[in-house]
């Protein structure tokens, strides 16, 4: 009964049309032009590269991109017990006729040709969306992006500020600043208006989020004018040398100025909290990066506080953080879980988490799930295991341990599936 249940709650939820909350897709090649752009996926060279392959061999520069994933290939032998590995070969199936289990050295020359012909067609991204029942993604763009030449209700902006917060003492990032906006940035007042200048531009382009990824030892906190000053005179003289006390308080005068423009443009602010950058240096490209579990939502409660009105949709890299963040939503109107982010992105780790949010949090504040993909193609495999963990979720601890009726059950999954991304962050501005 049980397995029958979830396929059947697995159907219903399986055929909602969906919206991607967040992802780094270029919306001016959203779509894999060779099997290279899947398998050139962080996940795909960081885990090869972790099993032995040397990353030489994976980031040769000029490197043809079907010899490229003959190496691949013959290198993800050790990692077919991984859910990466699923998604490569749902893929493969869903999109290209693929027909085994495993793609192996004496196959994927098939598979590559397949995957060519179908990639090289003029409307292969639109097909990409259509057969993963995606109806629009966020995407992650820099301050400074025009924002042209893309469908604005399809490739959604979101305004990404990790570079203004963090960087802003690097000349290349104010010139960056000044072509964007016109502004010349030598004070506070300036500062303010080259960040309000930026939120025009972005809503005037249908943005429906800002968005920032934010380490462990980060706090945000209110600066004083007279403060932030003084840390803005001091990269006028000193550049990227002037010292960590300016830095923090620039960064944090940064931070909650854009927390104001949120709050002024109605946006919410998507925090991605808890990552360590270039843990192992020796990593391939995006493979660097790992959590740290020292960090504490307790760094944000000045900032929860300070601005009920702007709604936060939480991202936290690690499983082990899931309690304190179901939590802090249980308590804050203002702050959402949402998705399942990097390392925590795996069968286990979402069932655990995404039970305990349901369990704990408002059905109302709670984003199910986001692709974080760079390539149209993985929406769907991701969402289908999404899905298919949600399907098991609503089964066995609503209809089985809690007797509702199945179709009050599919209602939950469609709300933090759909519903809620549409209240969150489709009815604003």
């Amino acid at each position: 009964m049980s397995l029958q249940l979830r396929n059947r709650i697995y159907r219903e939820l399986h055929s909602l049309v969906l919206i991607d909350p967040h992802t780094h897709i270029n919306p001016l090649a959203p779509a894999s032009a060779t099997l290279a752009d899947i398998l050139g996926y962080h996940y795909y060279t960081e885990l090869a590269h972790s099993a032995g392959m040397p990353k030489s061999e994976i980031e040769e520069e000029g490197l043809d991109p079907k010899e490229k994933v003959r190496r691949l290939i013959e290198n993800l032998g050790p990692i077919q017990n991984t859910v990466q590995y699923s998604w490569l070969v749902e893929m493969a199936q869903a999109f290209f006729g693929f027909e085994g289990e495993h793609i192996t050295p004496n196959n994927w020359e098939t598979l590559y040709d397949a995957a060519l012909e179908k990639m090289s067609g003029d409307d292969w991204a639109s097909q990409v969306l259509s057969q993963s029942n995606l109806e629009a993604v966020f995407l992650t763009n820099d301050f400074d992006d025009p924002l042209e030449g893309f469908d604005t209700s399809v490739y959604i902006p979101c305004l990404r500020t990790d570079d203004l917060v963090f960087r802003l003492a690097e000349q290349s990032v104010r010139d960056r600043l000044t072509t964007a906006t016109g502004v010349e940035v030598c004070d506070v007042a300036t500062l303010r208006r080259a960040v309000e200048t930026l939120f025009t531009h972005f809503t005037q382009k249908n943005v429906r989020a800002c968005a920032i990824s934010l380490p462990p030892d980060f706090t945000p906190a209110r600066v004083s004018d007279g403060r932030a000053h003084m840390a803005i005179e001091a990269f006028g003289l000193q550049g990227v040398n002037y010292s960590e006390s300016h830095h923090r308080a620039l960064a944090q005068f940064v931070f909650w100025t854009l927390a104001e423009n949120c709050q002024q443009h109605g946006l919410p602010f998507d925090l991605m909290i808890g990552v360590n950058r270039s843990v192992y240096a020796a990593g391939v490209y995006q493979g660097q990066d790992l959590y740290d579990s020292r960090i504490s939502l307790i760094q944000y409660r000045e900032l929860f506080n300070a601005f009920p009105e702007v709604t936060f949709p939480i991202s936290v890299l690690a499983s082990v953080t899931n309690q304190e963040l179901a939590s802090y939503a249980w308590i804050f109107p203002n702050v959402v879980t949402n998705g399942h982010w990097w390392y925590s992105n795996t069968p286990t780790f979402i069932e655990h988490d995404a039970a305990a949010r349901l369990e704990a949090v408002p059905s109302t504040k709670q984003i199910g799930y986001y692709s974080d993909m760079y390539k149209l193609e993985f929406a769907l495999p991701k969402f289908n295991m999404y899905k298919r963990i949600l399907a098991k979720i609503l089964a066995e601890k609503y209809v089985i341990d809690r007797n509702w009726g199945e179709e009050r059950a599919v209602e939950l999954g469609r709300r933090v599936l759909r519903r809620n991304v549409d209240d969150i962050f489709m009815s604003g501005s």
